[in-house]
């Protein structure tokens, strides 16, 4: 199944008043994450590479379970993968390291996406299965 790293930092806008990571803006990283995994495969949004705008990706499930805090500006690398291809729904987990050597977890958490097209749940296609695959 497909997987990346992606190396960030706790910006300024995601932190609370005590400098720490914001607790719900960890499902905008997952998002960011869930592009990056898919632009890294050749699945584009807006033009080239395999299209999928005719479908659309409302979030089904969300969820994180944080174990140690992140504060403002700390480096993190969160590494993205496919948990799950069902018939018509992507699983994608993600795990968030404090360290650049992916050795101290600070959360770990997944995102589960369901394939609708007009309006109904559809099979994934066939193409973006394979990129995924």
């Amino acid at each position: 199944m497909a997987s990346i790293e992606l190396r960030r930092r706790i910006r300024w806008a995601d932190a609370d008043a005590a400098g720490r990571l914001h607790y719900p803006r960890i499902f905008e990283y997952f998002e960011e994450g869930e592009v990056e995994l898919l632009r890294s495969v050749g699945i584009e949004f807006l033009g080239g590479g395999l299209e999928v705008r005719e479908y659309d990706f409302p979030r089904k499930h969300v969820d994180a379970v944080f174990h140690r805090m992140l504060p403002l500006d700390a480096e993190f690398v969160m590494r993205v993968t496919i948990g799950k291809l069902g018939n018509s729904s992507i699983r994608y987990d993600y795990q968030v390291f404090s360290d650049g050597a992916c050795t101290e977890l600070a959360l770990e958490g997944s995102m589960t996406v369901v394939c609708v097209k007009d309006g109904k749940p559809a099979a994934i296609p066939e193409k973006l299965r394979e990129a995924l695959s």
